[in-house]
């Protein structure tokens, strides 16, 4: 181990010839002079090393001396390794890690008395470190060094669905990565730092629908009213080969009234609740029968409010020419799959609203009826289907619900 120490004033002396002479010679190393020590372990290996300090101790004063790790100059610092700072002799007073921005790596002193970081480092980000120590003999000394963390190939980005919003009772907290976070062991890193707050309180727990959606759910639909808070600190994980995140996030949502709707297939009917009460019954065609026509039974929550959408039948493999094929503007969409599943306006198959299945799977109105639904409505309210033998499967939207409590918990990275 390097240690960062600080020589009288005749060693300086002695060791500055020595340092002139080894430059007259073209010799690669290190110089020392009365407020710098010789830079050590500047490769990309993140070994404890030798730091520069601001302190010109007399003759007869003894300066603290200290380690640091990653030594002074270091590169290619991995997020996770910690920032350790020791008093070898004297004692430790104050350390402060920032990176060029003032921003601080949190840390405290263990029962060695040495200084841990507690905070994971940002990738592609260099950081100070400045510590003040005073020696056995009370000689204060202040003692700085720098290094850098890695570059990754890629910095992983994700995000909080739904902040500032108010939501249905249905809606998770969800944050969705924009790539897989790769390993059983690194989504159980990212859950273990995640929070969630609610107001009242709430049973729920964490689960993952696959390695790119993580959510939180309550035991059963949210009450009314509850305020939901989420902190994700996820800057310096891994959650790849050479892909680290590189930022924190929070988010909070409101949940508002309780609007619950039931699709029953083969009765051609969606059953409007508020509050458990009856709004308003409302004659449908769903998906006429065959495997990818058929509207998938299950429990959905509306994703989003998409207003006009473009129905192009080449999105479910049926190209331009071929028997089925469609392409058709639409109103009122209010979408519940990530495979094409939605609530919205059919003016051309009003005929069969209310006695017939002949859509591609998505749920069809008339013009007024899917504008109230699509006015009455928000992300997060609950769509419950029933009537088809084709499943809805939980990641074919946000399938939370396709899930009992017990079987949510164990989509846990932590179980």
């Amino acid at each position: 181990m390097v240690r960062t120490t600080h020589r009288s004033r005749s060693l300086t002396a002695a060791a500055g010839a020595l340092a002139a002479v080894a430059l007259l010679a073209g010799c690669s190393g290190s110089s020392t002079g009365p407020a710098t020590d010789p830079v050590a372990g500047s490769a990309s290996d993140g070994s404890s090393g030798s730091s520069s300090s601001s302190s010109s101790p007399s003759p007869t004063s003894t300066p603290a001396e200290l380690d640091v790790t990653p030594a002074d100059g270091t590169k290619g610092v991995k997020p996770d390794q910690p920032v350790v700072v020791k008093a070898v002799t004297g004692s430790l007073d104050t350390v402060t890690v920032t990176d060029a921005k003032g921003a601080e790596v949190k840390g405290e002193v263990g029962s060695d008395g040495a200084w841990t970081s507690t905070a994971r480092l940002a990738p592609s980000t260099g950081y100070t470190v400045t510590a003040a120590a005073k020696g056995e003999d009370g000689t204060p000394s202040t003692t700085t060094s720098t290094f850098s963390t890695l570059k990754p190939k890629v910095t992983a980005t994700y995000g909080i669905l739904n902040s500032g919003a108010t939501v249905g009772v249905g809606m998770p907290v969800a944050i969705q990565f924009d790539s897989a976070v790769t390993t059983a062991k690194m989504r159980a890193e990212v859950e273990k730092r995640v929070k969630v707050t609610t107001n009242p309180k709430q049973p729920g727990a964490w689960g993952w629908l696959d390695s790119r959606q993580l959510m939180w759910r309550p035991s059963s639909y949210w009450k009314p009213g509850t305020t939901v808070s989420v902190s994700a600190p996820l800057t310096g994980l891994q959650t790849g080969p050479d892909k680290w995140i590189g930022n924190d996030d929070s988010a909070s949502f409101t949940v508002g009234s309780a609007m619950v709707s039931t699709v029953d297939i083969k009765a051609h009917t969606m059953t409007v609740r508020r509050g458990g009460e009856v709004v308003k019954v409302i004659p449908v065609s769903t998906g006429r029968p065959g495997k990818l026509t058929e509207t998938r039974s299950g429990t959905k929550v509306i994703i989003r409010k998409e207003g006009e959408v473009t129905m192009d039948s080449t999105t479910i493999g049926i190209p331009k020419g071929k028997p089925g094929y469609y392409k058709i503007d639409t109103k009122w969409n209010l979408r519940v799959t990530w495979t094409g599943e939605y609530l919205h306006a059919a003016p051309w198959s009003v005929g069969a609203q209310g006695s017939a299945n002949v859509s591609h799977g998505c749920v069809n109105m008339s013009l007024a009826n899917a504008q109230w639904m699509f006015e009455n409505s928000k992300v997060g309210d609950v769509v419950k289907f029933t009537g088809s033998n084709r499943p809805f499967l939980p990641t074919e939207g946000i399938g939370v619900w396709q899930y009992s409590y017990k079987g949510w918990k164990a989509q846990s990275a932590l179980v």
